[in-house]
């Protein structure tokens, strides 16, 4: 579809677009930004559209499709939001010295982190320094599953030996 002929299809229904993203969103506004991102969105992927179907339905699916999409967002947003607010008085925000014991726990755990393969301890060890899976992904140079295998494994292996050295899964204390 041509840019003159995507103009043409959405001039002769932009009224009934905004009337449906008013619908949907009851607020002029966010109909707007609705109207915006799916006039967007339609834009960039008119190829996409099959000549001689439907343009209103192929543009209002976008639309609805933006709508659900944004409010799915939005409600996980507000979900992730409220829990991190009700929890952060459990949060002990003192910084408490290294003792004896967890730094020998602390040499322990790099030991066992040692006798992983190669490609475990170095997805294992970006990990833990907070870079996220992509970037691991792309400093190692193999796809985000690999990435996403290799720590779980180094974290299963991790765990076998913790519970054979020591009969725990972890250094967590009671």
């Amino acid at each position: 579809m041509t840019t003159q002929e995507f103009n043409n299809q959405l001039q002769s229904i932009e009224d009934l677009l905004f009337g449906f993203a008013m619908k949907l969103t009851k607020d002029k506004e966010k109909a707007k930004d609705l109207m915006q991102e799916t006039l967007c969105r339609a834009f960039q992927h008119r190829n996409r559209f099959v000549t001689h179907t439907n343009f209103k339905a192929w543009i209002t699916t976008i639309m609805r499709n933006n709508f659900i999409n944004d409010y799915r967002k939005k409600k996980t947003r507000r979900e992730v939001t409220n829990s991190s607010e009700e929890l952060s008085h459990f949060v002990d925000t003192r910084i408490t010295a290294p003792t004896g014991e967890s730094s020998i726990m602390m040499k322990e755990l790099q030991s066992m982190v040692r006798t992983l393969s190669n490609e475990l301890q170095v997805a294992f060890n970006m990990y833990l320094k907070g870079y996220h899976y992509n970037e691991i992904a792309e400093a190692t140079n193999v796809p985000i599953g690999t990435v996403k295998s290799r720590i779980y494994f180094a974290r299963k292996k991790l765990r076998v030996t913790l519970k054979a050295n020591y009969g725990m899964t972890s250094f967590n204390r009671a």
